[in-house]
């Protein structure tokens, strides 16, 4: 069997001075972790390009990845409530399916969420500016990420604190829209007439499919990505005081969240305006919907809620690509010094090695935004699905583990094992297949560079594992040969460990 899962708390052998990572999440902050950890920026402004392309029958696109990620965020949820780690899905893989696994995966989501960093610290730099021209793009890019990077050094308390509002923020924003949108839609809303909204507008215009069957296929991969981040909250339970309850809770209700926040509010847009309205594609479907209502100042409205949703996304991509940072070095597939921690629980080199990358890819963002960052991009874009397709086939092997160890730790069970697994898998391949067909949109580009890069990680995880039978054979080798050390506890001579 392959390296077993790491606890929460890092080893002091890595000359850890302080005590490795610390429960400093509260209840209430994984909470809200969990619920605005499935509501990304891509929400508010990606889901206009998927209106314009399925119609209403956008729904069925965001209705057929909600129950692809509600199936694998269980499977997530059974693994990781029987072993919380800080790895989270890439611990999994890495006993499951191996090394190589486990390695591949962690690089590879860190890679993507670096990447974001660059992409939401370009996006809220965007807004700021047309707020304060007088402050240049780059400067605001460099502000907020300087910000949230002393955010995350100073404690992992300080990174829930700043997520619980951030996210908190989302929510109200999206339970509000929904509240005013779905009153406005059923004439219930005082001093607001609306000839546009009803019901009608899911059949009205060419049909509930006016682009046929197959736009669902196509808005589902416009709108896969802006899932990512629902894992969040798994990687996050491992520095709270009761990590497999906090797991348990967020597994169980991911369902009303992404049918609450996901499908209801795309649903009140589509009733309130016909989806062909040109406003959703000139102003955005929520800021379009809004205007409809006579909200005044709605632009404005959601550039704030836009900018709240990047902070966060910031802020959590940060803290979440330090923590698969921090447990690649645990388990020996980053640089040690990854695994350090402060006296105050921060992993301090792995969270200023993730934001060098992501100072270095908005670098790249202003100076090539056509050639290096582009190709950073798409390199990352299907690397949600890998992990997704990874957490598949590691919860198929470690259902067995866990039941024939420690059946006692399944207080989450995935539905229908191992049959609904596999359709899981097969719907993902399926995705994934469909996306090589679809250059209109240019997921076939994004998946192939993604293949790519995924290709080169693996196979560096492949020499590696290779490679270390014999670096730990020539190790004992020099062992044997060293000096005798005197053990300071028993005063007994032993060979000198080898470095």
């Amino acid at each position: 069997m392959t390296s077993q899962p790491t606890a929460a708390k890092a080893p002091a052998s890595h000359g850890d001075p302080g005590g490795g990572l610390q429960a400093g999440l509260k209840n209430r902050h994984l909470s809200m972790i969990a619920i605005g950890g499935v509501i990304g920026a891509g929400l508010f402004v990606g889901s206009s390009s998927g209106i314009a392309t399925a119609g209403p029958g956008i729904l069925l696109s965001y209705a057929l990845v909600g129950l692809l990620v509600v199936l694998v965020m269980r499977m997530l949820g059974e693994m990781s409530a029987a072993n919380p780690t800080s790895g989270s899905f890439s611990a999994h893989a890495d006993r499951a399916l191996g090394p190589w696994a486990g390695f591949t995966i962690g690089w590879l989501y860190w890679f993507f969420w670096v990447v974001v960093l660059a992409v939401e610290a370009t996006a809220g730099a965007v807004i700021l500016e047309g707020w304060i021209p007088a402050v240049p793009q780059w400067a605001w890019a460099l502000i907020v990420m300087v910000v949230l990077t002393a955010t995350n050094l100073a404690s992992v308390s300080s990174y829930g604190e700043f997520e619980f509002w951030f996210a908190g923020i989302k929510v109200v924003a999206i339970a509000g829209f929904i509240v005013l949108g779905g009153l406005a839609v059923f004439g219930a809303l005082p001093g607001v007439e609306s000839d546009s909204a009803g019901l009608e507008n899911l059949t009205a215009h060419d049909g509930f499919l006016p682009g046929g069957a197959g736009a669902i296929l196509t808005g589902v991969l416009l709108v896969v990505f802006s899932f990512m981040g629902s894992e969040i909250v798994t990687l996050a339970a491992g520095e709270s005081p009761n990590p497999r309850q906090a797991v348990t809770k967020a597994t169980n209700s991911v369902i009303w969240r992404i049918a609450v926040f996901y499908l209801g509010s795309i649903f009140v847009v589509v009733t309130l305006l016909p989806w062909n309205d040109p406003a959703i594609q000139e102003k955005g479907s929520y800021v379009a919907a809004l205007d409809s209502l006579g909200i005044p100042h709605a632009g404005q409205i959601m550039n704030f809620i836009v900018l709240t949703s990047v902070l966060s996304c910031l802020n959590s991509g940060l803290y979440t690509a330090s923590r698969m940072a921090f447990s690649l070095g645990e388990r020996g597939e980053a640089p040690k010094s990854f695994a350090r921690t402060t006296s105050r629980g921060v992993p301090r080199t792995a969270i200023l090695a993730s934001v060098v990358f992501g100072f270095v890819a908005v670098f790249f963002n202003y100076a090539y935004p056509d050639t290096i960052f582009l190709f950073l991009v798409n390199s990352s874009g299907a690397v949600a699905l890998f992990v997704w397709l990874v957490i598949c086939f590691s919860q198929l092997r470690l259902r067995k583990i866990i039941e024939r160890e420690s059946p006692e730790k399944l207080s989450v069970r995935m539905w229908l094992y191992p049959y609904l697994t596999w359709a899981t898998i097969g719907l993902i391949l399926f995705v994934l297949g469909y996306m090589l067909t679809d250059t209109e949109h240019g997921n076939r580009d994004i998946l192939l560079l993604s293949l790519a890069v995924g290709a080169v990680v693996l196979a560096i995880a492949l020499v590696r594992q290779r490679l270390r039978p014999h670096a730990a054979r020539d190790a004992q080798d020099r062992g044997a040969d060293a000096p005798e050390a005197v053990d300071a506890e028993s005063g007994e001579k032993t060979p000198a460990a080898s470095s």
